[in-house]
């Protein structure tokens, strides 16, 4: 009898460490779980669950699975210092299975400390609407320039199926729709989705809405990717400026561009000037002046640059201007920030060691 009791409060004890494990490890994730809604078949459906390594001890992914086909997964980044950040890429497979899916996605992490985080997805893929190709792929657009792509929707088994709107969040989208074509119970339109030239540079992932009468689904959503990649580089693209009262501090900034330019102007305020040049080159250099105020304080801009390449082409600097008071000492440029692990103080980052029973070999503060 007493052999029982040992071995059921040894099992007790052992769980006791497993359930803080798991809560550092949940404590990584934003989102837990996605509904993936109803999607077309053969519609690209992926959701990223993104993870932040808040710890000081390095993390390390192990593996990750899933528990049903339908759901295909990956991690884009398995080995993570503090602050990095990574994702769990869960892609519903909906040229292979039709109807509702449910799957389990489970994270196995072996550094610092052995976890599983379960993650959930689930959906419906419709076998009666179908959308060819995928996804709306605009591929790299450079920069104040419009790209375009063509996808055909389909609706099988009801003649009067009609899209009566199309929405999305994102600003930069134009859509045209084609007439329906209605044959033998069947539906499609032709969808042309174009990016404006006012696009920002970076990566476009985001989706369009596709509003419908159907009752059972009134919206399909179409993802649409791209890349807006810049004409013009910026170097370096934030800086910082210090100044005591009444004083002043320039700082040159290197742009780049594939052909030769001007620039125009520069929208700022009236503490910070720019020079600039007056030849068109390939290469500029762009003196920027802070002229401090009188009193103390921490400021950050945006400097757009206007240039003869036309609108949004040149990425905006980010600039870090400060007014010393009379305790500080002369005006220095101030590095960018550290992350509290690798500078050396911790005090802002849990270490591993304070979760209950983690094992020995774990850094302490």
């Amino acid at each position: 009898m007493r052999r029982h009791v040992a071995v059921a409060l040894l099992l007790v004890l052992a769980w006791a460490g497993v359930a803080p494990a798991q809560d550092w490890a949940r404590k990584l994730f934003t989102d837990t779980t996605h509904d993936f809604g109803n999607v077309a078949k053969g519609a690209k459906s992926q959701f990223k669950f993104k993870f932040k390594n808040i710890y000081e001890e390095p993390l390390h992914v192990a593996g990750v699975r899933s528990s049903c086909g339908c759901t295909s997964v990956e991690c884009t980044k398995p080995d993570l210092k503090t602050w990095e950040t990574g994702d769990i890429v869960a892609t519903f497979n909906t040229n292979s299975f039709l109807g509702y899916h449910s799957a389990t996605i489970t994270v196995t992490f072996d550094k610092p400390y052995y976890a599983e985080m379960q993650l959930q997805v689930h959906g419906n893929i419709r076998g009666d609407v179908t959308l060819t190709p995928g996804v709306v792929q605009l591929g790299t657009i450079d920069a104040g320039k419009t790209a375009e792509k063509k996808v055909t929707v389909m609706r099988t088994g009801r003649s009067d199926w009609t899209i009566t709107d199309i929405r999305s969040a994102n600003t930069n989208f134009e859509v045209e729709v084609s007439d329906p074509r209605r044959s033998a119970g069947n539906v499609s339109y032709d969808l042309t989705v174009r990016l404006k030239p006012t696009a920002p540079v970076g990566y476009v992932n985001d989706q369009l809405f596709l509003v419908t009468n159907d009752s059972e689904t009134t919206q399909i959503p179409v993802d649409v990717e791209g890349n807006v990649a810049a004409q013009v580089t910026v170097n370096p693209a934030m800086i910082t400026l210090d100044a005591a009262p009444g004083q002043s501090v320039t700082k040159n900034v290197v742009i780049r561009a594939k052909k030769a330019f001007k620039i125009l102007g520069v929208v700022c305020d009236d503490s910070i000037t720019c020079k600039l040049p007056e030849a068109s080159r390939e290469v500029q250099i762009l003196p920027i002046t802070f002229t401090a105020g009188k009193d103390p304080g921490k400021t950050v801009k945006k400097l757009q640059i206007k240039t003869d390449l036309g609108e949004n082409v040149v990425p905006d600097i980010t600039c870090q201007a400060k007014v010393l008071d009379s305790s500080e000492a002369t005006p220095t440029s101030t590095p960018d920030a550290v992350p509290a692990a690798v500078s050396g103080a911790t005090a802002d980052v849990p270490p591993l060691e304070r979760i209950q029973n983690a094992t020995a070999g774990i850094r302490g503060q």
